[in-house]
């Protein structure tokens, strides 16, 4: 195996309070701290242990602004070799299937590519459909939401975990896959990883190097519009129903006048 590619993406700490920009209702990236999405640990850990075990080397793919080269740094830390960050502020506002295209477009730039990971879906878009997209552009096979993935020389074989069971599923390399929060545990960087980090190579590209047009990304260009949101109501306390006998009755008449029953 000559090259894993992992998707990664820098997401508003769980943790942090999200809000969404006054006027375009874009989310406002700013106003919370920014981590490397949980389930990119896993899709570089996973990278990792297959170049342990077959060799080749790991590159990871991140679109974001500025701020996002310390996502790309920790997983460099990881053990990850080189990175290509796209730093574009046409960006701003792209939809999944804009994302989808442009994470396609750099890919087409890396020689070598016989495997793409990503994690199944990133916490703050959680539309799960990106990997699955970009398999589309690229006309490639691709496995999504996996469990337990393996290579056995030019196939790939997988356990997609669903409501109706287990499923097996394979494909021929090269190939696209997302796994999911059961596919493994991923290390901690040491020490050493993270001042080795540093050394290594981070290309940055904008749209325009790796093909994109303008007037295909960006908020202006994206298939859906958000016109109007409305905060969250805040939590308030709830109703304490003292059970004197007749406790089942006061829930029922409280879910009735609730509209609930």
């Amino acid at each position: 195996m000559t090259n894993i590619v992992v998707l990664i993406k820098q997401v508003p700490d769980t943790w942090s309070e999200r809000k969404l920009a006054d006027g375009d209702f874009t989310l406002d990236r700013e106003a919370a701290d920014a981590v490397l999405d949980e389930i990119n640990e896993r899709a570089v850990e996973e990278a990792l242990q297959i170049k342990e075990a077959n060799g080749g080397e790991v590159t990871l793919v991140c679109a974001g602004p500025e701020r996002a080269t310390d996502a790309i740094r920790k997983a460099l830390s990881m053990g990850a070799d080189k990175a290509i960050h796209i730093k574009d502020d046409l960006m701003h506002g792209s939809d999944a299937v804009q994302t989808a295209y442009v994470l396609a477009s750099a890919l087409g730039t890396i020689e070598g590519v016989e495997m793409v990971i990503a994690g199944n879906e990133a916490t703050d878009g959680r539309s799960g459909a990106v990997p699955a997209m970009i398999a589309e552009y690229l006309e490639l096979p691709h496995l999504t939401h996996l469990r337990k993935l393996e290579i056995d020389g030019e196939t790939l074989r997988g356990e997609r975990e669903t409501d109706e069971g287990i499923f097996n599923v394979e494909a021929a390399l090269p190939a696209i896959v997302s796994v999911n929060e059961k596919i493994n545990e991923p290390r901690f960087p040491s020490f050493k990883g993270i001042m080795a980090a540093k050394k290594k190579e981070v290309n940055v590209v904008t749209l325009a190097e790796i093909g994109v047009e303008a007037d295909t990304v960006g908020l202006a260009n994206a298939g859906s519009t958000v016109t109007g949101v409305t905060p969250k109501a805040e939590k308030t306390a709830g109703e304490r129903v003292t059970d004197e006998g007749d406790g089942g009755v006061k829930v029922a008449e409280f879910l009735v006048a609730a509209k609930i029953i």
